[in-house]
């Protein structure tokens, strides 16, 4: 038997097949069908078809089907209820995979997928409880307790980037000011840096957007500080007392196995968690003397077909 794990983004839908485990044996992709729920829905049958005759896999040993979305849902039903990335809303996939596939089909939250796929094969491995924490666009998260994800009464929570880490600040498109997203996702340190770089012309910054286009990336900064930019190096490090101060939060409220950091930003690697654990290390609550463990995501974007077809 083997399941199949879906990663639905926004530009790219991509299968995977995987044993019952966890281990991904092989992944096939093609481009979302955005604002088109019967096209997109054919899409995703197709591949799940086209991966299985790929390995000359009869469609009666699939023993599950999941899909990972952004956007809200309900698991019962199998419905992403609003999916501004999407383009789309109501739309429920629990047939979508008939006649060929009789299995199940789940679905969840795509952060929730992500920390299932890191906790079961990835660097959460051998942890009850696990914190998964993205850091893109916004601010993502999923909540692994005693082994299973928690989801909340209706299915929403790790929403961990709308909680507030500065009263009255910066708004958020959530509707709140002073969101952990509205400081710590890429978007976050990006705002960060051309505030800074309006006070100071003085910078390599400003010479790296002009040579992009007027475009200013995450990177960049991360670039600039590499580079020895005083004024990168004061925005990165006003981005980490920011993060840190969100993620003591988590910390004090679930005290878990382990923290793990994933997307985009956190391919700054040690550079990025190396300030984080000693700011955390010196607010959180603790008994031992080494805290809680703050590591790098290891499976990229396979975290989340591997934690789809984990459902």
């Amino acid at each position: 038997m083997m399941r199949l794990g879906i990663d639905l983004g926004g530009t790219n839908t991509v299968v995977g097949l995987c044993t019952l485990d966890g281990v991904l044996m092989d992944k096939i992709s093609a481009p979302t069908k955005t604002g088109d729920p019967d096209g997109l829905c054919a899409v995703m049958h197709d591949l799940c078809r086209d991966l299985c005759d790929k390995h000359n896999i009869p469609y009666s040993e699939i023993e599950q089907i999941g899909i990972g979305l952004p956007g809200t849902l309900v698991k019962a039903t199998c419905t992403l209820t609003f999916g501004t990335n999407l383009g789309m809303s109501n739309v429920c996939f629990a047939h979508a995979f008939e006649p060929e596939f009789n299995c199940p089909v789940n679905i969840d939250n795509d952060a929730n997928c992500a920390a299932l796929g890191e906790f079961y094969g990835g660097a959460g491995r051998g942890t009850r409880n696990l914190l998964m924490v993205t850091l893109g666009t916004g601010v993502g998260g999923g909540i692994v307790l005693e082994g299973k994800l928690y989801t909340g009464r209706e299915d929403i929570a790790g929403e961990i980037g709308h909680m507030v880490i500065v009263p009255n600040g910066a708004p958020c498109n959530c509707g709140r000011h002073g969101c952990l997203e509205t400081y710590a996702s890429a978007t976050g340190l990006i705002r960060l840096a051309r505030e800074a770089m309006e006070q100071c012309p003085d910078t390599c910054l400003h010479a790296m957007v002009q040579e992009n286009g007027g475009k200013l990336t995450a990177k960049m900064v991360c670039d600039a500080r590499d580079a020895g930019d005083a004024l990168a190096d004061r925005v990165f490090n006003d981005y980490c007392d920011y993060l840190a101060c969100g993620l003591t939060n988590l910390i004090n409220v679930f005290q878990p196995d382990a923290i793990v950091i994933g997307g985009g930003v956190a391919g700054y690697g040690e550079k990025l968690l190396m300030p984080l654990r000693e700011r955390v290390h010196a607010q959180q609550f603790k008994i031992a003397p080494e805290g809680t463990p703050i590591v790098a995501a290891t499976l990229g974007n396979d975290a989340g077909i591997i934690g789809a077809a984990l459902l």
